[in-house]
C-alpha cells in the first residue's frame, strides 16, 4: 500500500491530487512571490534577485530573469552559474527542473513537467503526474519553445525559436521543428 502523501507521488513521478490542501498552498506562496516579482520596478536588481533566491530551490550568484516570470512550486527550480531568461517565461516545476550554467532562454518559452493521464476517468479526477527536466550547460532556447515533461537536453545545444520539444535532445547539437529533431551536430 502506497503510504506517500500527495507531495510525495508528485516529486516521485507517480499519480497525485492536484487539488490536495498543501499542493495548493505552496502554489500559492509561489504565485504571491511570482506577483511581487513581477510588479517589482526593473532597476531594483536587489530585490528581484532576492525573491528568486527565495523562491528558487537553488540558484548561483550571477542569473538575470526578465519580467514577467511565472511558475509553479519554485522550490523545484535549480540553476546554475549565468543563468538568463527573457520575458514570459513559465516553468510548471511540479518535478525538477535543473538548468545548468550558462543557459540562455529567449521570450515566451515553457518548461511543464506535469502531464495527465490519456484515460479520461483518472483525468478527471484531477489526477496527474509530472516528470523532471534537466537542461545542460551552455544552452540556448530560442523563442517560443515548449520543453515537455521528462526532457533531456544536453550540454552545448541550440534549440531553434517555436520549438516543441517532446524527447531528449542531445548534447553539442543544433535541433529544431514540431516535434524537435536534431539537425546538425555543432562542433
Amino acid at each position: 500500500m502506497n503510504n506517500l502523501n500527495e507531495k510525495e507521488k508528485m516529486l516521485s513521478g507517480e499519480l497525485y491530487d492536484a487539488g490536495d490542501a498543501a499542493l495548493v498552498e505552496e502554489r500559492q506562496r509561489s504565485k504571491d512571490l511570482c506577483f511581487r516579482y513581477n510588479q517589482i520596478q526593473p532597476s531594483k536588481m536587489k530585490e528581484r534577485k532576492g525573491i528568486i533566491k527565495t523562491l528558487f530551490g537553488k540558484t548561483e550568484k550571477m542569473f538575470l530573469i526578465e519580467q514577467p516570470f511565472f511558475c509553479d512550486y519554485g522550490y523545484n527550480i535549480e540553476i546554475g552559474e549565468n543563468f538568463y531568461t527573457n520575458v514570459n517565461v513559465v516553468i510548471l516545476d511540479c518535478a525538477k527542473v535543473t538548468f545548468g550554467d550558462n543557459v540562455f532562454i529567449a521570450p515566451n518559452c515553457g518548461f511543464y513537467t506535469v502531464n495527465h493521464p490519456l484515460d479520461t476517468e483518472t483525468r478527471n479526477k484531477g489526477l496527474e503526474y509530472a516528470l523532471p527536466i534537466t537542461v545542460g550547460n551552455n544552452v540556448w532556447i530560442g523563442a517560443g519553445c515548449s520543453i515537455l515533461p521528462g526532457v533531456t537536453i544536453g550540454d552545448n545545444a541550440v534549440i531553434g525559436a517555436g520549438s516543441v520539444v517532446v524527447k531528449d535532445i542531445p548534447a553539442n547539437v543544433l535541433a529544431f521543428g514540431n516535434p524537435c529533431k536534431v539537425i546538425k551536430e555543432i562542433l
